[in-house]
């Protein structure tokens, strides 16, 4: 068995930043991938970004240049740094992780962005 233990959302002001971590512990072989996905009110959820075990990573279009992904692989743990955040960004923040064959999700942290 594999858990996650994601921590580091909140609330924030538009135009500030949020740390979110997230520790997989547990039957850890080796892990592929690593990401976040976000589910905001009343829509489905969405591909944040996520990190290749060779540290490739991906965004989404509306993140770039705003959240940098990066993992500790002698932790096991994922890190999305979020910068310049807005009301857009409101939503349930889940962690994923990928140990080949199988997929993890992570409890969701909240992370609301409002004055």
């Amino acid at each position: 068995q594999v858990q996650l233990v994601e921590s580091g959302g909140g609330l924030v002001q538009p135009g500030g930043s949020l740390r979110l971590s997230c520790a997989a512990s547990g039957s850890i072989f080796s892990i592929s991938r690593m990401g976040w996905y976000r589910q905001a009110p009343g829509k489905e959820r969405e591909l944040v970004a996520f990190i290749l075990s060779g540290a490739y990573t991906n965004y989404a279009d509306s993140v770039k240049g705003r959240f940098t992904i990066s993992r500790d692989n002698a932790k096991n743990t994922v890190y999305l740094q979020m910068n310049s955040l807005n009301p857009e960004d409101t939503a349930v923040h889940y962690c994923h992780v990928s140990i080949d064959p199988n997929d993890y999700w992570g409890q969701g942290t909240q992370v609301t962005v409002s004055s």
